[in-house]
């Protein structure tokens, strides 16, 4: 049995229908990323960035990309996949814990926060404050509100799917969904939730100047992004 978030993602797992999906999803959100990439020198970071099989687009609008999974199993796929671009380097939590302060531009944490308790997202928050340079940028997105239900997620998919060609097989993923493991580990460990008051307060305590931003990034506009400025 799956104890804990790090092992679900820790191998192959059912939130992608289909390779079209997992493509579509990657390929937007590495263009939403490139958009807020402050100047082409900037040094970014990706955390959590899972598969990024778009990332080299994400480079391109950057002078540095680091990449950062807590997953040695992505980790691993990473490097390969990006072994050949050297904009692209790829780090596990306590290496990005140990780079020196003030050195980033922009840090991107996607669809994150909902996996980490409130201890852990504090010290992260914490450590990229550090890390970014006066002026720096946080973007802390898909960040799920205390009323939103998987019922929601579910219908953001759907539209998702109908939009970008796969429908049906989004139909017979969210089946497939509901008898795999990450149904019930989303029971068992559940999932973080914040209010925009609270991610707020939580930013600022952190040393943030924050505020939530307009859209989320992703297709699932039911869920929060907020940016904080160091």
């Amino acid at each position: 049995m799956v104890a804990s978030w790090r092992e679900f993602w820790d191998r192959d797992t059912p939130i992608y229908v289909n390779a079209r999906h997992k493509a579509r999803h990657y390929a937007g959100l590495a263009d939403e990323i490139a958009a807020l990439v402050p100047h082409p020198d900037a040094v970014v970071l990706d955390h959590g960035s899972g598969e990024a099989l778009s990332a080299a687009r994400v480079a391109l609008a950057c002078g540095r990309l680091l990449l950062c999974d807590a997953s040695p199993r992505q980790r691993d796929a990473l490097r390969r996949r990006f072994s050949d671009n050297p904009k692209i380097a790829v780090l596990s939590p306590e290496e990005v814990a140990a780079l020196p302060p003030a050195g980033l531009d922009l840090v991107v944490a996607n669809s994150l926060a909902q996996y980490l308790t409130a201890a852990e997202l504090d010290a992260y928050l914490l450590t990229w404050r550090r890390l970014l340079k006066p002026g720096g940028r946080l973007v802390l997105a898909d960040v799920i509100p205390p009323h939103l239900g998987a019922l929601s997620d579910a219908a953001a998919l759907l539209a998702f799917a109908r939009r970008e060609g796969f429908l049906l097989a989004a139909v017979i993923g969210l089946a497939r969904t509901l008898v795999s493991d990450y149904r019930s580990l989303r029971r068992r460990l559940g999932l973080t939730r914040s209010g925009e008051a609270a991610m707020l307060a939580r930013l600022a305590a952190a040393g943030f100047a924050a505020e939530r931003m307009p859209q989320n990034l992703g297709h699932n506009q039911g869920r929060m992004a907020f940016v904080g400025r160091a």
